[in-house]
């Protein structure tokens, strides 16, 4: 056995009467019709087929390119699942069934990979618009957050994270980049609005990072409001992780971060085959599973310059950040650590976390059906790569169905 293997162990040994239990599916699935039970059934038994994603990720981009229509069907199956709505006040009927599980919501408008600078500004102006209905809305809405590809192109990020030297064009527009991220996050503190920045593909990431450290400096001084995500699939992410957690303690700042295990995989890897260079993506799981839970280790013994968001659908990882609250007595509801998952998923985490207190929000992405094609794409080819955890989500919506049928329950 390794010694990541033995630690976990121990921990789980020391910390079996603080477990969770996962399989309380009667809390899960509480607020799940047996027609929205059948439907996700059908749903993840799609996505854990590889073929079947792939195929229907070619004929949606074909239907779109046609303009057959073919968003009714989209909306009414994979878009319901994994989306809020087409805009906030869409959303709301969303928020107000998670509140009432005391589950909070992350807005992100999924506006990603445009070109116009037309459309970056209103991307901003929207963005700016979900801090302000997260600050109407605190108990229910505690986050907002954005990708930085919604309001800058990628080519520019990219040239600019590589060190390449920028045109007089380019300059000017990549300080309308910079404007825009300031403003967002300038609304946040005006309001008091954690924002996080999601994380992007490695090539890009150089300049979020050191543009979210200065926003640090600029914003964190009472409370964390700029937070930026790790991707932990990333070999370089714990250590990136200690030294921006230096520099914000250095410049005495607050450090917001969410960490996530990863969304670009097969992208990273194929792009470091084809250029030649090292693939910046750990050989395996394991390897990542041990690199997110070493993180949760280390940042919890420094909770109070810290405010963490642990975002996983991974039941060990969660299991393990919940064994800590007793050994360094923290409350259960500690305002400098939440639970995350995606809306559409790990529903028997967020809601058997929720109910013993815990702060768990479901990520919550709106916008147009095509617009959210991208995003869709990634929750399915997710899915499909991630066997284990698509056949566990099958596993537990079958249980439920079985379960219902055997007690007679008619929740139609």
């Amino acid at each position: 056995m390794s010694n990541s293997q033995t630690q976990n162990s121990k921990e789980n040994m020391q910390s079996n009467n603080e477990r969770i239990d996962f399989e309380n599916l009667e809390i899960a699935f509480k607020d799940k019709s047996n027609a929205q039970l059948r439907q996700a059934n059908m749903l993840f038994k799609v996505m854990n087929n590889a073929g079947m994603v792939k195929v229907g990720k070619h004929m949606v981009n074909l239907a779109f390119s046609i303009h057959f229509p073919i968003k009714g069907i989209i909306r009414n199956t994979i878009y319901k699942h994994f989306v809020g709505g087409v805009s906030i006040e869409d959303c709301s009927k969303t928020i107000e069934n998670l509140a009432k599980r005391n589950v909070g919501i992350i807005l992100d408008y999924a506006m990603e990979g445009e070109e116009s600078e037309e459309l970056f500004d209103a991307t901003c102006a929207e963005i700016i618009r979900t801090i302000e209905f997260a600050h109407q809305n605190k108990n229910n809405v505690p986050f907002s957050a954005f990708k930085i590809t919604g309001i800058g192109r990628f080519v520019l990020l990219a040239k600019k994270s590589d060190e390449a030297e920028l045109s007089d064009e380019e300059t000017e527009e990549l300080e309308r980049v910079y404007n825009r991220v300031d403003s967002i996050f300038r609304k946040g503190h005006e309001l008091g609005v954690p924002v996080l920045i999601d994380a992007e593909h490695s090539w890009i990431q150089p300049y979020i990072d050191k543009l979210v450290l200065e926003m640090m400096e600029k914003y964190n001084k009472e409370k964390a409001i700029v937070q930026n995500t790790y991707q932990m699939y990333r070999h370089d992410s714990c250590d990136r992780i200690k030294e921006h957690l230096k520099h914000a303690t250095d410049k005495g700042v607050l450090f917001g971060l969410k960490i996530v295990r990863g969304a670009y995989m097969e992208i990273e890897r194929t792009r470091a085959e084809l250029l030649g260079y090292n693939s910046p993506i750990h050989p395996n799981k394991p390897a990542t599973d041990k690199d997110f839970d070493n993180v949760i280790r280390h940042l919890i013994q420094q909770i109070d310059k810290v405010n963490l968001m642990v975002a996983t659908h991974n039941e060990e990882s969660t299991q393990l950040l919940v064994s800590k609250f007793s050994k360094f007595n923290l409350p259960v509801n500690h305002p400098n650590i939440y639970f995350s998952q995606l809306y559409g998923m790990s529903d028997h985490i967020t809601f058997n976390l929720a109910a013993k207190g815990f702060n768990v929000v479901k990520y919550v992405p709106y916008g147009e059906v095509k617009t959210m094609m991208p995003y869709l794409f990634r929750r399915a080819e997710e899915n499909s790569s991630m066997r284990g955890q698509t056949s566990r989500e099958l596993q537990f919506i079958k249980q439920e169905i079985k379960r219902r049928r055997n007690v007679k329950l008619d929740i139609s």
